[in-house]
């Protein structure tokens, strides 16, 4: 543990930002993985694309990623 005020501070805002992070993405893979189910209707894949979006707007994956994960997920939903 740091002994300056502010490497502390530093240091619980990015454990707490960590786990925000880590809840986040995982959120976002459970959509997806979802919206790729066998049998997954139109709103699901919907609101996987719109997670994909929110995640990318939020630096979580980078803009190419979610790029291509929306194409996929409408890929499978013009199938």
């Amino acid at each position: 543990m740091p002994n300056i005020k502010s490497a502390k501070k530093r240091v619980l805002t990015s454990r707490g930002r960590t786990e925000a992070n880590k809840a986040a993405k995982s959120a976002l893979r459970t959509a997806v993985k979802k919206a790729r189910a066998e049998g997954a209707d139109a709103d699901t894949i919907k609101a996987a694309s719109i997670s994909v979006d929110k995640a990318a707007g939020k630096g979580l994956i980078h803009k190419n990623k979610a790029a291509r994960l929306k194409s996929q997920l409408a890929k499978k939903a013009n199938a």
